[in-house]
This record gives structure tokens, sequence and C-alpha cells, in this order.
């Protein structure tokens, strides 16, 4: 048997899944449960939590930042937004949308301003005014001549082969009433627009499943025969409404809807309400539909240098600049897809787009290549798979480089990203009890935790040494099965594991509590910073497991520096 000293000093990989065990040259762990790695490749005890609010149901959390230094969290529940502000609740709004529907509610933000959009409700404004909040329904622009609205229309399959009969009405001038060749009309229709014989109509009135009553501030003539030249507004309780949303450049977009899944409706540049395409100015309103082998059902849409539309078959952009009517320079880049179920909001990381993937064991990094043409969907966890287990929410908190991913099952996946130090490692958050949602707002990263029953919302502090002043937890950091020479370990004997560690009282080493020099720390409420080492001399170790597992419940902000393993191998 051979002596072998093997230290490793950096841990940037994080935790690998398995299968990548006998692979060379990865600076990883088995296993990497609530420790962070830092900037220097160590290895340290992650944050607590403080508590910030009880609530009163499960939630989902939203930033809201108007500026730099006037941020809120949102807290959407069942028929309600709750406001914070500095971890105290200012606002509590009522909304229409039951808990159920919060999954799939897609946000987007310019200035003091947000929009809510999900396929089956109006989208909703919450605006921020100096000293208050309002939240209103959305609104196209309407023209003060004849009180049209400024919204899109559009031919479904569905309506393709539908004639209306138009008659006068007993109700009035501007009233008629439109008999359809087949069953179409429903309640739904009721209030709803069209628009047909150059003038918009709203109907008032369901009749029968082939005749309504409709409304037009315009004179019209009654035509001879059926008309087939008629349009359905785009949006409405039959169709469906937007599914996502961005702001790009200072047009609102709208991608998608549920009859209409790959549409792209753009309004007027500057006038966020109207969608009227007019006659194709460059700053009028834009409609495309995506066009592909198979039906693209729009997920969400993304504004980066370029439009991207992100679908559930694959990535798109709109590189055109600007953006205009008739220069729509759009074509589809990967082929990845992302999740339709529910909104995972896509983050913004060092220039990138990332966003969880419709498998939803893919976390993909959607940035362009080298000549800024073409985009490439990379895999940020491609050592890690074994960490996605169903996403329910994702945050990235910029200053710390953390993306933070809840997992169905309550724990989170986090990944410590930094290029220029080329770290990036996956692990495990673990808490007593339930993640259930994250959102981080300015530097400060929000959850909510679902314990014993009930939900709290709390937020991730340095100070913090437990979890809610109340739940203690436990770290674990485990090595990778030793290689030496580019081969697996047949018969490996240790000796001795030591560490270099900062701030520790308490900590074990293959489930032996490690001896300290009490003299040193004993007085010093920071712990034990140095070498530590425990003899294992004559024991023999399963090379298939890991050599040394670090861990310790003691609530103290330990780093681990770096790990030496002594003994004998044959390979």
């Amino acid at each position: 048997m051979t002596d072998f000293i093997k230290t490793q000093n950096s841990f940037a990989d994080g935790e690998v899944a398995p299968e990548f065990f006998a692979k060379d040259n990865i600076n990883g762990l088995s296993k990497l449960e609530n420790m962070d790695v830092t900037a220097g490749g160590g290895l340290q005890r992650r944050r607590g939590l403080k508590s910030v609010a009880t609530l009163n149901s499960a939630a989902r959390l939203i930033p809201f930042s108007v500026s730099e230094t006037e941020n809120y969290l949102l807290a959407l529940t069942d028929g309600h937004i709750m406001v914070y502000h500095e971890d105290e609740r200012i606002r509590d709004m009522l909304v229409p949308w039951d808990f159920d529907a919060i999954s799939k509610i897609q946000y987007a933000q310019r200035f003091g301003t947000m929009i809510f959009v999900h396929p089956d409700y109006q989208p909703y404004i919450l605006k921020k005014t100096e000293d208050s909040f309002s939240l209103t329904g959305f609104e196209f622009a309407r023209n003060d001549a004849d009180m049209t609205q400024n919204m899109p229309f559009m031919k479904f399959d569905d309506a393709a082969d539908i004639k209306i009969t138009v008659t006068a009405n007993d109700a009035g001038n501007n009233y008629a009433t439109f008999t359809t060749n087949k069953d179409f009309w429903s309640q739904e229709n009721v209030g709803e627009r069209l628009l047909l014989l150059n003038s918009q109509w709203q109907i008032t009135k369901y009749i029968s499943p082939t005749s309504v009553q409709a409304y037009t501030n315009n004179q019209y003539n009654i035509p001879e025969n059926p008309v087939t030249d008629w349009y359905e507004a785009a949006f409405g309780t039959k169709r469906g409404w937007p599914c996502s949303i961005t702001f790009h450049q200072d047009r609102l977009v709208f991608g998608g809807s549920r009859s209409w899944p790959s549409g792209v409706w753009m309004s007027q540049v500057g006038k966020h309400n109207n969608f009227n395409t007019g006659t194709g100015l460059d700053d009028e309103a834009i409609f495309i539909t995506l066009l592909s082998e198979q039906r693209q059902q729009i997920c969400t849409v993304v504004s980066s240098d370029n439009l991207q539309i992100l679908t559930n078959a694959g990535e798109w952009a709109i590189s055109s600049k600007p953006l205009t009517p008739s220069v729509v320079d759009i074509k589809q880049h990967t082929s990845v897809g992302s999740i339709a179920t529910r909104y995972l909001p896509p983050q913004k990381i060092e220039g990138a787009t990332v966003f969880i993937s419709g498998t939803k064991k893919d976390i993909r990094e959607l940035s362009l290549d080298a000549l800024g043409e073409n985009y490439n969907a990379t895999d940020l966890c491609t050592q890690a798979k074994h960490l996605m287990q169903d996403p329910i929410d994702i945050s990235y908190n910029e200053d710390l480089r953390q993306l933070f991913v809840v997992m169905a099952d309550g724990n989170m996946a986090v990944l410590n990203q930094n290029s220029a130090l080329g770290i990036s490692a996956w692990g495990r958050y673990t808490t007593q009890g339930k993640f259930k949602s994250v959102a981080t707002v300015g530097d400060t990263t929000y959850v909510v935790v679902e314990r014993e029953n009930y939900n709290y919302l709390e937020k991730f502090s340095a100070d913090a040494l437990n979890d809610a002043n109340k739940y203690d937890f436990s770290y674990t950091a485990s090595a990778l099965p030793l290689r030496a020479s580019g081969h697996n370990a047949k018969t490996l004997r240790i000796r001795k594991i030591s560490a270099r560690v900062l701030n520790t009282k308490t900590i074990f080493i293959n489930g032996k509590r490690v001896p300290l020099p009490n003299e040193i720390y004993k007085e010093d409420s920071t712990g034990y910073s140095g070498d530590i080492f425990i003899n294992l001399l004559g024991s023999q170790h399963n090379c298939l497991k890991d050599p040394w597992t670090i861990s310790s419940d003691e609530q103290l902000p330990t780093t681990i520096l770096s790990v030496s393993t002594y003994g004998y191998y044959l390979v």
C-alpha cells in the first residue's frame, strides 16, 4: 500500500451527483447541506432566519422595488395582497385571485407601477403613489370621439367559418341582433367586444347559443348578406387574458393567452394601454404569432438586450433595435422549453437569463454567444440534477451571488456562483419545516416557511444563528470517494483527518466529536479557529463512500477552509 496525503482547499463545485464521483479534477462534495461556498472556495455555515411576520395562510412572495432606497415585499395569499416595508405590513388589499391561481400570476414592473396577469383574470395594476397604494383593473385606452377601445382584435380558429347575420333590435338605433349560422355564443360573451361593419360593438345581452344583442356608438347599415369579415377582442372572459408580461423598449408586451397561446402583443411606444396597430407607423402597436412546425405555448417573456420569448418547446428572441412593425427580426434559438403549469420568474444573473426548464430537472442560463448573434441555453446543474426535485419558486440575490430554488418537498437548492472566481456550487438548505416561497428585495432574501401547520414570513440574516430564534439546524459536508493518480482506490486505510476551521466549538468528523483546546476558546464566544484533527488509525474504509464527513449542530457561523486526509491506499 502507498502513503498519501490529500488536501482539499476548494469546494467550488459544491455537491455533485454520484455519476460524477469518478471524474477527475472536481472540487466537489458528495453532500453539502446548510453550508455555502465562500468566494475563497471554502465552506461556511448558512445564515439563520429571522422572524418577520405570521401569515394567515400560505403565500407567494414578489419583490416590488420602487427605487434603490424604497423597497417593498408583496405577499400574495388567497384573495389578498399584503405589502411589507422594512418588515412591517403596511397594506392589505383585496384581489380577485384565489390561492390556486396565484402560482400562475405573472407580473412586470416599471417605476412605481406593477401589472399582474393571469390567463383567467383581467390584468390588475398596483401603483405606488407618494403615500399610498392603489389596485385597479387594467383597461385599454379609449378614443374620446366614439369611446372605442384601443385593444387587439383576432380571428380565432373556431370562428373561421362563423357567419353573422345582423338585424335591427328593439333596444334602440345603436343596437343590433347578431345571429350566427351555428352555436357560438355563451354568457361569457356578455361585455366583450367585436369588430365588424367598420365599428366596435359591445355584446350587451345573451339570447341563445346562436344569438346575442350588441351595441355600438356608431351608426350602421344592416348588410344584405351575413358578415364573414369580423373579429373578436383578443382578451376577455371567454377567450382568456394574457399569460405573460414584460416591458421592452418602452412597449408593454403581452405573451400568449388561453385561446392564442403563441401570440405576442406589443403596445404603442410610451402608450402602454394602447394596442392599436394603426397603419404600421414605427411607434404603433405590433402583433406577431410564433411560427414553427409545432404550435408553441408562450410561458413567459423577458426583456433583456433582446426580447426573449420562452415557450413550452423552445427559446425565441426578437433582436430588432428599435423594434418597429416593419422590422421584427425573430427566430427560435434553442429547444429546451419552460414550465407552462406555473410561473417561475426567470432571473438575471451576470447578464444572462436563468430559467427552469420544462422537465423541472434543469436550470438553464440563456446567453448570447461571443458574436452576440445566437443564444445558448447552458445547463447550470449538470452535475447536481439530483437536487432538482420539482421546483416551485426561484429568486436570485445579486449581492450574495446566490440563486435560491424552492422545491415541492420543502427543501431549497442553493447555487453559489461567481464566474470570475470559478465557483458554481450547488447545495441544499433545510429547516425545521418546509420552505414554500422565496423572493429577494434589495440585498435581503425572504422566505415563506411552513412550521407546525402555520405559515411564517422570515428572512435570511447574518445576525441569526438559528431559524426564527427558535429552531436549531445542523450542517454537513461530505467528501467525494478517494481517487489517486487518476484511479479509484480499491483499498483505503485512513489514519488521520485534519481540517482548518474558523469559529467552532463543537464539530464532528465521521461522527466522532473532535477534541478542541478548551483553554483557547473557553471564554471566547466566537469559538475556536485553527487546525483540528482526529486519528482513525486502523479503520478500514469502504472506498465507494465518502472518506470524511464534517458536521455540527453548534449554532455558530463556522467556516471550513480545507480538509486533509492521511492514510494508505491501493489502486
